[in-house]
């Protein structure tokens, strides 16, 4: 069993920055692929960022590509998604997901385990 607990999120206005957290349990956090996703009301769960569990497989949304960057500490077994120059259409739920085969896709089927999520609220 894996346990996700995301942290960080809050409200901020437009160009501010936001760190969300995520600490894992297991003792095979360094093998687990480790996504991002986030759903905004009245839409569909979408995909963020995620790595591989070895981080040569890194993958961002188009949407978000060179403002956010997903990060690992696997010492804390906690991954990191550092969010810039924030805009209002980032407002949404953010969950981290664990891949167990260790991919790090940017798909949702994939993933076996998901925190419970964190608001991101950005106003203008």
């Amino acid at each position: 069993q894996v346990q996700l607990v995301e942290s960080g999120g809050g409200s901020v206005q437009a160009g501010g920055s936001l760190r969300l957290s995520c600490a894992a349990s297991g003792r095979t956090f360094t093998r687990y692929g480790m996504g991002w996703f986030r759903q905004a009301p009245g839409k569909e769960r979408e995909f963020v960022a995620a790595f591989s569990w070895n981080g040569r497989y890194t993958t961002y949304s188009d949407s978000v590509k060179g403002r956010f960057t997903i990060s690992r500490d696997n010492a804390k077994n906690t991954v990191y998604l550092q969010m810039n120059s924030l805009k209002p259409e980032d407002t949404a739920v953010y969950y981290c997901a664990a891949d167990l085969w260790g991919s790090g896709a940017d798909t949702i089927a994939p993933y076996d385990y998901w925190g419970q999520g964190t608001q991101v609220t950005v106003s203008s």
